[in-house]
């Protein structure tokens, strides 16, 4: 299958999301098709090898341009974290050559049961549903709508069948719309003609394509209004109550006096709440913390969803810091009887990271370690206490990978699971972005190798080189990114290669925004010659790297570990690269590689491992019969033969300096009996 006839292009993997090669859709079974929703057709699914039921919503779009769109739009959901929100399982662009449609596929969790099932069987029975019931997953809608809010994200398209029932006490939003579908003005009308039901849950303004956080309120309000009312209304009489609230809100008045005649539970305070979420002014419209603080704040509401502890009345400060005057043991009994303030476990952590490294245990303290990820993991959504959490955990890795002589076991799953949480909460928070980056990068070169390998899958590799391109203007961000690039790469374990090509080209542009900067030299090489190894530099940027490793070469002869990963990176692009060779000889005004070797030798003569470096590069070159009278001529035979003589038995026995953990056999130069040979080509040349 094709894409659309104006290109004929094939969306590309980025395009569908993580997933499949090839068609998506030949990895799927169609079972059936549910009732067409407002934007598409709703498949049920089963995927062939796992056999494992999903929920497929295939959109037509117009042409390319509105599907590429859309999709873009939709890409950064895949990477939401929350418990009660069903993410895509992955968006892909289709054609259907048999009716010559372009589709959008979005991909999803399928469940039996929603809101709608649970409305509709209570409005047939006449029953009330259960408050404690309805307590419990209102929290929990709540929850996940705060979350998709914060994130500037809005659903478009709340309404009770997208509101799904995991298990019996377990509901999830489904079904995040984009702007650019939802403005589709044709289909969304075509669609409201054949189920009058579509529009009914949409705010006043979304009808004209204005849609904001206030406007899932609206929606939120409708199905609120359902839920209480369905023992005495029927799925008509609901549908002309909503549409009627649009025009007339004094209708709204009538239906709450009849909650309070029945006694519905908790009528008072849905009577509270109701008016103020729908309002026809969004700007009259109360928030989503509005509606928390009414119900479980003021309101007598109970749910099981942790996060709905952030709205509990503030300890004040000064009884805060008088709790927190004693020392790290006292603090963390203070951090734990006060979990659910986020006030009280900012100004511990902040209390913590002014204390000595005596005082704080170190150079480990693991229940310090436990509290702290288990604060960051129930203050999810508090920003400050991430970051001082972060920093925290930052001191105490650091003090602990110096000082602690098991600090590998001390890197554990919770911290880096605690800290990607963080990283997609906050994805755009550049401070956040620094310490998470530096985090990350700490325990993946500390764990196994699977850890690179998840969260490679859990999209960081994109996520990297997204800020690595808009965020040049940041220099910790680049530096950090850059870091944690290395540990990824450093298992040799690449789960997707291809986003890779991008990365020369983005080190050529960080490196001519910080030209002088030894520290983002120092990490473009440690990563160019990681990629040189794993084979992810294409031949056309050979020349490229190589002009870059020997810039960073010049500009920090004094950085050992810049100088040694330079020289590594271009011997291993030497090696299969004769266009390489002749960048490395060839004199431009900066002076030929050869000059700068002797240079690199001379500064460095005493260390083995650089000389060792350095002679691995001039092996590779004298391979090359059109290379080695240009070594003859720069004088290098001297300087080979110093090296022949001072460091034999270091270039036959020691090749630590061209392994790397992880690289199968074959996978770096092997140096040894190789190098000592290559030497002696080289002397011998004439």
């Amino acid at each position: 299958m094709l894409g659309p006839e104006s290109d004929g292009r094939r969306p590309t993997q980025g395009e569908r999301g993580p997933g499949y090669p090839g068609e998506p859709m030949d990895k799927y079974q169609v079972l059936y098709q549910l009732n067409p929703g407002a934007l598409g057709v709703n498949l049920v699914v089963e995927e062939m090898e796992t056999k494992v039921k999903r929920v497929i919503k295939q959109v037509e779009c117009m042409d390319d341009h509105q599907a590429s769109q859309a999709l873009k739009e939709l890409m950064p959901l895949l990477k939401l974290r929350h418990a009660h929100i069903s993410v895509y399982r992955e968006l892909f662009i289709t054609w259907n050559g048999e009716i010559s449609s372009l589709y959008l596929c979005l991909v999803m969790e399928f469940n039996k049961l929603s809101f709608q099932e649970v409305i509709e069987d209570k409005r047939k029975a006449k029953e009330i549903i259960d408050s404690k019931w309805m307590q419990n997953v209102l929290g929990q809608v709540l929850d996940a709508l705060e979350y998709l809010h914060h994130l500037d994200i809005i659903h478009r398209n709340l309404k009770p069948s997208n509101i799904i029932l995991v298990s019996s006490d377990h509901c999830k939003l489904q079904d995040l719309s984009s702007n650019v579908l939802m403005t589709n003005k044709a289909k969304w009308n075509i669609r409201a003609e054949e189920d009058p039901f579509h529009k009914s849950w949409m705010a006043p303004e979304a009808l004209n394509f204005s849609f904001s956080q206030k406007s899932d309120i609206w929606s939120l309000g409708c199905i609120i209004l359902d839920m209480t009312s369905c023992s005495f209304m029927d799925s008509t009489e609901a549908m002309y109550l909503r549409k009627s609230l649009r025009q007339s809100p004094g209708s709204l008045e009538t239906v709450l006096k009849t909650m309070e005649e029945k006694q519905i539970p908790d009528a008072e305070t849905f009577g509270n709440l109701l008016p103020g979420m729908l309002q026809i002014d969004p700007s009259d419209r109360i928030t989503i913390k509005d509606v928390v603080h009414i119900t479980f704040v003021s309101g007598s509401f109970k749910s099981s969803c942790i996060s709905l502890t952030l709205y509990r009345e503030t300890v004040p400060a000064s009884i805060t810091d008088m709790l927190l005057e004693g020392n790290v043991a006292s603090i963390l009994e203070v951090m734990q009887n006060f979990s659910g303030w986020p006030e009280v476990q900012f100004r511990a952590m902040r209390r913590l990271l002014k204390m000595p490294a005596d005082q704080l245990g170190l150079p480990w303290c693991p229940e310090l370690v436990e509290v702290v990820v288990t604060t960051m993991q129930l203050h999810d959504r508090v920003l400050d206490i991430q970051l001082c959490a972060c920093s925290l955990l930052l001191h105490l890795l650091g003090q602990a990978m110096v000082h602690h002589p098991e600090a590998k076991a001390l890197c554990n799953q919770a911290i880096t699971s605690a800290v990607l949480s963080a990283l997609w909460s906050y994805p755009e928070e550049d401070s956040l972005l620094v310490l998470v980056y530096s985090l990350l990068a700490i325990t993946t070169t500390q764990e196994s190798e699977s850890v690179s390998e998840e969260l490679q899958n859990a999209g960081l590799l994109e996520h990297i080189l997204e800020h690595l391109n808009s965020s040049l203007e940041s220099r910790d961000v680049c530096v950090s990114g850059l870091g944690l690039l290395w540990a990824l790469l450093l298992d040799g374990i690449i789960v997707n290669k291809a986003p890779l090509e991008k990365v020369p080209d983005l080190i050529s542009q960080v490196l001519a925004t910080y030209p002088a900067d030894g520290e983002m030299a120092e990490a473009s090489c440690g990563v160019f010659w990681l990629l040189s190894l794993l084979g992810c530099i294409k031949e056309q940027q050979f020349e490229q790297v190589v002009a870059l490793l020997l810039q960073s070469i010049r500009l920090c002869q004094n950085r050992v570990l810049l100088v040694n990963n330079a020289y590594r990176g271009l011997a291993s692009l030497v090696e299969v690269s004769e266009l390489a060779a002749f960048k490395v000889v060839v004199q431009e005004e900066g002076g030929s590689g050869l000059s700068l070797v002797k240079e690199t030798y001379q500064l460095h003569k005493d260390d083995p491992e650089v000389v060792e470096n350095v002679g691995m590069l001039l092996v590779h070159l004298a391979s090359y019969e059109e290379i080695l009278p240009e070594l003859v001529s720069s004088s290098m035979k001297a300087l080979v033969q110093e090296i022949k003589e001072r460091f034999t038995s270091s270039l036959v026995s020691d090749s630590s300096a061209f392994s790397k953990p992880g690289l199968p056999p074959g996978g770096s130069p092997q140096p040894g009996c190789a190098a000592s040979g290559g030497l002696e080509q080289m002397i011998a040349w004439n």
